[in-house]
């Protein structure tokens, strides 16, 4: 009798560890519990940036740095050099780190289901900055924060009609487009081709990649005034590039924003110098500054609630005219 009882009783005693066990298992990375975060509730964000190829990039990091460390959030930071490998490589770093939240700005649109898919059975949530992915499985990330870059490209050719409306054709134009096979690339072109389409007096004479920096932007626009007989304008993907074709233009004896009309995309501060100096006649902006939005929306993917599907960030057109007065309150 006293045998049977001591097994019942060692029997008791393993079942009441078993439950004890379970009830103190790690919570999965992603869920509302492991976001609390290991060491005194701290929220764990790893975030792969493009690189450092324009002023715009720059200060976007700047942005997101300054923001993390405000909001007290940890923050994971690599570099991708404008590289998609690094980009998949930091992100496969950050599953094995049991980050809480993975953030990144992806270098091109496509070639992410797979790494975004490790990242889902991790159950650590994304959230796409910037720029966005070409994906048919929108449940591999949870939000896009970031502009519309057909609606930037819409507003640079819109700009482009009305200041030629009254104007005989043709209109040459120069395109210095962005990183082959990035969302801001592809937008902007689509949207500034859709703007202008309906008259045949604009011409776009040639396009080609100016990787968005600026050193790459003289060297193209080089080779352009060296095949063009005629340009009228210039429409750059962004200011950087701009501004190096500006160099070539002047270097080639002609005068930026007369001689040729400049288009920009982005807002850094030197676009706005550039404007008033006379060299740029129209800046499409696109906001840098998304830290502060990017922490309030990783507080909340990591604490499980729900966020909207995109989040757009405000934005305007600045003409010539306008820059000296912007000029001062350009912080990037």
């Amino acid at each position: 009798m006293a045998r049977r009882t001591a097994l019942v009783l060692t029997a008791a005693l393993l079942a009441s560890s078993a439950l004890t066990s379970c009830s103190t298992k790690s919570p999965a990375p992603g869920s509302s519990s492991a976001a609390k975060g290991g060491s005194g509730g701290t929220i764990t964000l790893g975030f792969a940036q493009v690189g450092a190829e324009s002023g715009w990039r720059t200060a976007n990091t700047k942005s997101v740095q300054e923001a993390a460390k405000k909001a007290g959030i940890a923050l994971k930071f690599s570099d991708g050099q404008q590289k998609q490998e690094n980009q998949i490589k930091a992100i496969r770093n950050f599953i094995q780190q049991r980050v809480d939240v993975i953030a990144f700005s992806p270098v091109v649109e496509s070639g992410w289901d797979t790494v975004l898919k490790e990242a889902k059975d991790a159950g650590i949530p994304v959230i796409l900055t910037d720029r966005a992915v070409d994906t048919k499985d929108t449940s591999l990330y949870k939000t896009f924060l970031g502009s519309d870059f057909v609606k930037e490209g819409k507003s640079a050719g819109e700009w482009l009609t009305g200041a030629y409306a009254n104007e005989q054709g043709p209109v040459n134009i120069v395109e210095l487009q962005g990183t082959t096979g990035s969302a801001p690339a592809n937008d902007r072109k689509a949207g500034f081709a859709d703007a202008i389409r309906t008259d045949g007096k604009f011409k776009i004479v040639a396009a080609q990649s100016g990787d968005f920096t600026r050193a790459k932007g003289k060297e193209v626009m080089q080779a352009f005034l060296k095949s063009q007989k005629d340009i009228d304008v210039l429409y750059a993907h962004n200011d950087d590039m701009a501004l190096g074709a500006i160099q070539a233009i002047e270097e080639s004896g002609k005068k930026p924003g007369t001689d040729i009309k400049v288009i920009s995309v982005d807002g850094i501060k030197d676009a706005f110098v550039a404007m008033t100096e006379g060299k740029i006649n129209v800046v499409v902006e696109c906001n840098p500054m998304l830290g502060d939005q990017l922490m309030e929306l990783t507080k909340k993917v990591a604490a499980g609630e729900s966020v909207p599907a995109r989040v757009e960030t405000v934005e305007g057109v600045f003409p010539q005219d306008k820059a000296a007065a912007a000029l001062p309150s350009r912080n990037y």
